[in-house]
């Protein structure tokens, strides 16, 4: 009789565990790689050496555990990550965004994920230059493959040149020393290079009188849809430890007060 119940309760436990585990059983022999930008963009993601650290690099070894899987991180430039991923010679792109080089991804099956990680581009100015409107913006500095949206009618008009630039130290030293007007950028971006990289926190300040975009990450693919949906069901089931660790790396910014 006892071993009858102990026997029933162990095949109870055992259906429990098979019918609330996740939908995709991943295996740690399940190798992709993500194309990463080789670009220092910190506190969200950079290549120190050979290897991808960063909040992206956490989250996605958070992600990695809770699918039982593992990943492989190529670090190109930011134009020829699109051309990989339409090309399938990586499994998934981070970031990427539905309005990013639509050009090259018309008439590919792009899957892409739900928001990881919202924020606010934009331009920031020396202190003594903040509130003096777009009209004062001749020269704007941007990280080289990225495309500064809000300010492209301006530049298309020959009203503003812009100054791209692999390093966003470089950009935002130039800013600094008075050679651009302002520099595109994500703000948590500006601060992080500012106060970690430069040691000058206040040096330059983010301007909403300039023209400037709200936006988010998401994780793309071409090759793994069905990866995806775990993905986003990682994303809702880690909520709290998500937050988590974008408080630590990231500066509090109310979005809602933009």
């Amino acid at each position: 009789m006892k071993k009858s119940f102990i026997l029933h309760t162990t095949l109870a436990l055992i259906f429990i565990f098979i019918t609330t585990g996740h939908s995709f059983a991943g295996k740690k022999t399940d190798t992709y790689i993500i194309g990463v930008e080789n670009i220092k963009y910190l506190p969200h993601y950079t290549i120190d050496g050979s290897v991808y650290v960063g909040f992206a690099r956490e989250l996605f070894d958070l992600f990695a555990q809770y699918a039982d899987i593992h990943f492989k991180y190529r670090a190109l430039p930011v134009n020829r990550l699109f051309s990989e991923l339409v090309e399938k010679k990586i499994d998934f792109k981070y970031p990427d965004n539905p309005r990013w080089h639509i050009d090259i991804k018309k008439g590919k099956s792009v899957v892409y994920s739900d928001i990881v990680e919202e924020y606010i581009a934009g331009a920031v100015v020396l202190p003594e230059k903040k509130g003096f409107g777009v009209e004062k913006v001749k020269d704007l500095g941007a990280i080289l493959g990225f495309t500064p949206l809000p300010f492209m009618d301006f530049i298309k008009a020959g009203k503003m040149r812009i100054h791209p630039n692999q390093h966003f130290d470089s950009l935002l030293k130039q800013a600094i020393l008075g050679r651009i007007d302002a520099v595109y950028l994500d703000i948590n971006v500006a601060s992080y290079q500012l106060r970690e990289i430069l040691k000058q926190p206040d040096a330059l300040v983010f301007d909403p009188g300039l023209p400037y975009s709200k936006s988010f990450f998401v994780l793309s693919t071409i090759k793994h849809p069905e990866l995806i949906k775990v993905f986003n069901q990682f994303l809702a089931d880690k909520k709290l430890e998500i937050h988590a660790l974008k408080t630590e790396y990231f500066d509090k910014i109310d979005l809602s007060d933009y």
